[in-house]
């Protein structure tokens, strides 16, 4: 009972934050849209990240006073708002968002995530998602294409086009490759060869790659535990990103999309071992207290 009155409090202290918040970012969206000259948008825009960060800083406030969590965060000293990054974590729990804004919030540029066109028309979301300047992506099937052959390509320079505001821009772009929460029926229907993961999907990030790869600067390998208790681990590698992984089309060309997947498949296989590591290193560190009082 507990619980549910504190899960319906702190609900409604978030609904709260984003109807406070919401109408000055709309107001300053809007102003992006009527005023002249980049210089004004470039302004507007940073004004509404401003007030996400500002949002985001609250959520924490509120997540840190409502449902009190042990945060232990690595390899964000060296993060900077700057500069523009690609992250990709794996996917376990709806926390995963929270250990993000946790993580990277007045780190580095406020995260995006690239979002089917149909998100647009989802009330106040979709006009929050606006303001942002989420990229909106339209996809097409193999099967699409192949009963409407003109359409080949559009749907990747549609993608392009709505990266072109963040040209000179910082942006952290987040990516879940697994494109779904873990869960263990998932992991065993997949058969998949990774002990924590399920298997990464290598053709969303690739066309993130291919829309936006030029204006990345690194990859933040993001690989989120959540041990026994309130606790949660976030350990973030960054690695360089090589311009060969946008060098072709993914679709197109087999060749590429081969080396893409091996790419993904090796940078899943090095965060399943990190994953085991990591579990393994709170197994003894939560064995030791009680080994210490055994001995006394």
């Amino acid at each position: 009972m507990a619980a549910t009155i504190t899960g319906v409090i702190t609900a409604l202290l978030l609904l709260l934050n984003t109807l406070i918040l919401i109408g000055p970012m709309m107001l300053v969206a809007l102003l992006k849209v009527i005023l002249p000259g980049s210089r004004a948008r470039q302004i507007c825009s940073s004004v509404v990240m401003a007030i996400a960060e500002t949002w985001a800083e609250i959520c924490k406030a509120i997540f840190a006073l409502m449902t009190p969590t042990q945060w232990e965060i690595r390899g964000v000293e060296d993060l900077r708002g700057d500069t523009s990054y690609l992250v990709v974590s794996n996917h376990q729990s709806w926390v995963d968002i929270p250990a993000l804004i946790q993580a990277f919030n007045r780190q580095t540029p406020y995260f995006k995530f690239f979002l089917k066109k149909e998100l647009i028309w989802v009330p106040f979301l979709g006009l929050a998602f606006w303001a942002l300047d989420y990229p909106f992506m339209k996809r097409y099937s193999k099967a699409f294409l192949e009963k409407y052959p003109h359409l080949k390509g559009k749907d990747l320079e549609i993608t392009r086009q709505a990266c072109e505001k963040f040209q000179g821009i910082p942006v952290t772009v987040v990516n879940f490759l697994e494109g779904t929460r873990f869960t263990a029926a998932k992991h065993d229907n997949q058969q998949s060869p990774y002990r924590h993961l399920l298997k990464p999907k290598a053709g969303g990030v690739a066309f993130v790659l291919a829309a936006l790869g030029d204006n990345l600067d690194a990859i933040l390998d993001v690989t989120i535990l959540y041990p026994a208790g309130a606790r949660v681990v976030v350990d973030v590698q960054t690695r360089p990103l090589e311009p060969a992984l946008w060098r072709s089309d993914y679709q197109e060309d087999p060749v590429f999309r081969a080396e893409m997947q091996q790419w993904v498949s090796d940078l899943w296989a090095q965060k399943d071992a990190r994953l085991v590591q990591m579990a393994e290193q709170e197994s003894e560190g939560s064995a030791q207290p009680a080994e210490r009082a055994g001995s006394e």
